[in-house]
């Protein structure tokens, strides 16, 4: 398969441009006849999921920072600092510097926190699933639009359940009854029965939209504070038209030069978002005042709620505008200001909701609080608005799809997006429901769920359909967790009887230990099927979801009164899953709080936690500007500028040594370089996810065309895998001359049994040591080898899936 890059020249030193806006270097006076100098060599090792020391990764207790800072830095064995002004010092074996980044995922507890952020950070994910379909095809742009009016409305879900909380069980539903303000302290001065100044409704209700506030005000800021400390570091530049440059029609998405510097798409994202949570509490205070306007027959009012109403509505359809005109163009980078109007909507969205404030505070002697809040029917309309999304978005992903050539291996054949999008939904609804049932049933505990509410309404009855039906959810994935443990004791039985083949037959063979490597293997297949149990959740969290709407609408009553006249099993059933749901869903905020405190304070935990953002938010922020932060947009372009400053200051050549999710970002790294430096360096990758989570999810920035294309434009790749590695996997490429880019399956562990070399029983190691195996060294060696100058570099092509190594032939 060909690609339209064009080739790098054999020789790196003779295809130097005269001058270039990198780093300057000095020029090469050494005569043609002139012995040259041993060419250095250096193994840039980047670690992988959950963080490692320096220390650890060279192998010496004596390291030393050589470039960087605390949050991320390149560290040397002490010994090695000057290891270019010694180039004779080094004739076997290259210099070694470590990269470490662990502190831009997990470094601060703190950080644990953002476990609350979850479902931002699922939907932006979904907005990287696009199939491949080529870069003009309509369907993009209708697929991008789709996921970030879907993040929109996961802000809009989010400010709505804080109004819940603080505005209708609070302000309206509790403190308007005095039998539930008795014996809460915190709220005697909102008790109707005292007639202070904030006993009225209104005035209750702005003083409680103080908590919405302060939240969506605190992801606004930590969204602008995160994107200054780790995604505002610029790529290394390039000038347009020089021989160092590849136009961008040439280069795949991830070698784009804005690709990781999308500042203004944040900027307008978050200014958007800010702006929909804002108006989201304008809302929640407008339809109360106005309604109580109506009904009591204040024309004077009325009106004043009207043009605010109108307000709110033009605010709204601005906001929807810039989200709809809001796409990324990774083509350049994007360092523009933006427009005025876009920086000042959200305070013009504040001094609508100052307003508003002050005409709900207006004084109603006869206003009385009963029943929900109005308005509370917003969640209906917000389940159904994301339920329409998904489904677009699932149709656009059927197009796209059609589209795609060569992209079997897709995960779910393209609807992997559309899934992932749906969890998202389906997460923010569990938070949302349980912030909402836990406060009401702690602030009301005589109207639990499933009882008769007669002081407290308590939350939204969709709220109690949607705890209703999440234990059958859960039963749902605990057949699949079954299926998948019979599954391992199938795989391990078969895996079995190979194993003992695979290792020196004087060996004596044992049954137990047999057991423990087939185990280990079969489980590691697992990671193959998670497809089926995200397609299976996803369409069980749609059917689900669809009764629970049908079920809330059709009703208007809890599903505990709902079947008061059925049959006894039907009602007994449907109370004790409203009861048992709502449990769960308070449950699930609980632990994911209480994780996070755990976090803050136990190092293993914290580390843990880290491991889960290292996976999830390795993609920009393109949808959701409140999701956690990319540390990739700080973590690629510094291993860029180290690689492309090394080697134009030495002249030197240059593994970059990348585990797990190293790999990723090693790759993601080589794709920045110009086509003179990429060809000077090489990669190698073990315990690799590229092509078996990234390469199935993300196709259209991690297919196989892709991958195609960036090891024919770079020196030489080498990838190691292991059938016991949960994570990593081969590559499925191969090269004109034959040799193929995986190395592997590499044995795991190194020998069978005890023996004279191994007296003691070897670990089995899976995704993790992988310097260990003496294979490592001799495919660094290689790589080095073929780097020197007069070895030409080596074009490639894809393999056909049945002509591929994987894992499917344990």
């Amino acid at each position: 398969m060909e690609t339209a890059a064009t080739p790098p020249p054999a020789r790196a030193r003779d295809a130097r441009p005269a001058a270039d806006t990198t780093p300057a270097t000095t020029p090469d006076t050494t005569p043609a006849t002139a012995p040259q100098r041993p060419q250095l060599a250096l193994e840039l090792l980047v670690h992988g999921v959950g963080g490692t020391t320096a220390e650890k990764m060279l192998g010496d207790p004596r390291v030393q920072r050589v470039t960087g800072d605390d949050t991320a830095a390149c560290y040397r064995r002490t010994d090695d600092v000057d290891a270019e002004q010694r180039p004779d010092d080094r004739r076997t074996e290259p210099v070694r510097e470590a990269y470490c980044w662990s502190n831009l995922t997990s470094g601060n507890g703190a950080r644990a926190l953002w476990l609350v952020l979850l479902p931002f950070m699922v939907a932006n994910l979904a907005h990287w699933m696009r199939p491949a379909a080529p870069p003009d095809h309509r369907g993009q742009r209708v697929y991008d639009l789709l996921v970030r009016l879907l993040a929109l409305s996961l802000t809009v879900l989010l400010a709505a359940a804080a109004c819940e909380v603080a505005l209708d069980l609070t302000a309206w539903q509790c403190a308007g009854t005095p039998v539930c303000v008795e014996g809460k302290s915190w709220l005697g001065f909102l008790n109707p029965a005292g007639g202070g100044w904030w006993s009225a409704p209104g005035r209750r209700l702005v003083l409680a939209s103080v908590l919405p506030l302060a939240v969506v005000g605190f992801l606004w800021w930590l969204s602008h504070r995160t994107w200054s400390a780790y995604e505002s570091a610029s790529p290394p530049p390039r000038r347009p038209g020089a021989s160092r440059d590849t136009p961008a029609h040439e280069r795949t998405a991830l070698g784009l030069d804005g690709f990781w510097y999308g500042r203004r798409l944040v900027a307008r994202l978050r200014a958007a978002h800010a702006t929909a949570g804002v108006l989201t509490i304008a809302a929640a205070l407008l339809v109360a005042a106005l309604r109580g306007d109506r009904r009591a027959g204040a024309t004077a009012l009325t009106a004043v709620g009207q043009t605010l109403t109108g307000l709110v509505v033009l605010l709204a359809a601005s906001t929807l505008v810039i989200v709809w005109r809001t796409a990324r163009n990774e083509a350049a980078r994007d360092e523009e200001s933006d427009h005025f109007a876009v920086r000042t909507l959200p305070y013009a969205a504040l001094t609508v909701l100052a307003l508003t404030a002050g005409y709900a505070a207006w004084a109603r002697p006869e206003a009385r609080s009963q029943g929900p809040l109005p308005g509370v029917a917003a969640f209906g309309g917000i389940a159904v608005f994301q339920g329409a999304l998904v489904l677009a978005l699932a149709v656009t992903a059927w197009f796209l799809q059609r589209a795609a050539r060569g992209e079997a291996r897709t995960a779910l054949r393209g609807m992997g997006g559309p899934a992932v999008a749906l969890l998202s939904c389906a997460l923010s609804g569990v938070l949302s429901g349980g912030v909402a049932q836990r406060f009401g049933d702690w602030i009301a505990p005589d109207a639990a769920p499933g009882q008769d509410r007669a002081l407290v309404p308590g939350p939204p009855v969709l709220l109690s359909w949607q705890a209703s039906v999440l234990p059958a959810l859960l039963v749902v994935v605990a057949v699949i967790v079954v299926l998948a443990g019979i599954r391992v004791l199938v795989v391990r039985r078969q895996v079995a009887k190979d194993v003992p083949g695979l290792y020196d037959p004087r060996e004596r063979p044992d049954v137990l230990r047999t057991e423990r490597i087939a185990g280990t293997i079969a489980r590691a297949g697992l990671t193959d099927a998670a497809p089926v149990l995200v397609a299976a959740v996803a369409a069980v969290t749609l059917l689900l979801g669809a009764g629970a709407v049908a079920g809330a609408w059709l009703t208007n009553r809890a599903p505990g009164r709902a079947t008061e006249g059925a049959a006894p099993f039907v009602h007994a059933a449907a109370a004790t899953a409203e009861s048992l749901g709502s449990w769960l869903m308070s449950a699930g905020v609980v632990l994911l709080l209480a994780m996070g405190r755990r976090a803050y304070r136990d190092q293993s935990a914290r580390r843990t936690i880290g491991i889960l953002w290292d996976v999830g938010t390795f993609w920009p922020r393109a949808a959701h500007p409140f999701a956690p932060p990319c540390y990739a947009e700080r973590a690629v372009p510094d291993l860029t500028w180290r690689m492309a400053t090394w080697t134009e200051q030495f002249d030197g050549r240059l593994v970059i040594s990348g585990h797990s999710q190293g790999s990723v970002l090693a790759a993601a790294a080589v794709w920045q370089l110009d086509v003179v430096t990429r060809s000077r360096v090489a990669l190698l990758t073990y315990g690799s996810p590229l092509e078996r989570l990234y390469g199935r999810w993300f196709p259209a920035f991690f297919g196989p065309p892709v991958l195609t294309g960036l090891h024919r434009e770079m020196g030489d790749w080498r990838n190691l895998w292991r059938f016991t590695d949960p994570i990593g996997g081969p590559i499925r490429l191969t090269c004109e001359d034959g040799r193929a880019v995986d190395e592997g399956p590499l044995r795991d562990p190194l020998s069978f049994g005890r023996s004279l070399q191994s007296p003691l029983p070897a670990q089995i190691l899976g995704h993790g040591d992988y310097q260990a195996d003496p294979v490592f060294d001799r495919v660094r060696a290689e790589l080095l080898a073929r780097l020197s100058p007069g070895v030409p570099c080596r074009r490639t092509k894809e393999l056909p899936a049945q002509e591929s190594s994987g894992r499917s032939s344990a």
